[in-house]
């Protein structure tokens, strides 16, 4: 059962490769942006909702066009 719930853990998190990979390097990008650069936080964590948003949106779009065909 543990290796279950583990299993489907693991796979709401890697279904998507690509969501993931971007997601992160978006968050990486924006941290050292905050962190190095000196960009206001409050404007790191809009440029991080917008990003995900956009990512989202990409991830769903390339998903739909899987299942059209």
């Amino acid at each position: 059962m543990i290796r279950l719930v583990v299993k489907e853990l693991v796979g709401m998190f890697a279904d998507d490769g690509n969501l993931a990979l971007l997601a992160l390097i978006l968050i990486a990008l924006i941290a050292a942006a905050v962190k190095f650069l000196g960009l206001p936080p409050l404007v790191g964590g809009f440029l991080l909702l917008v990003g995900c948003l956009a990512i989202l949106l990409q991830s769903t779009r390339r998903a739909a066009r899987g299942r059209a065909r």
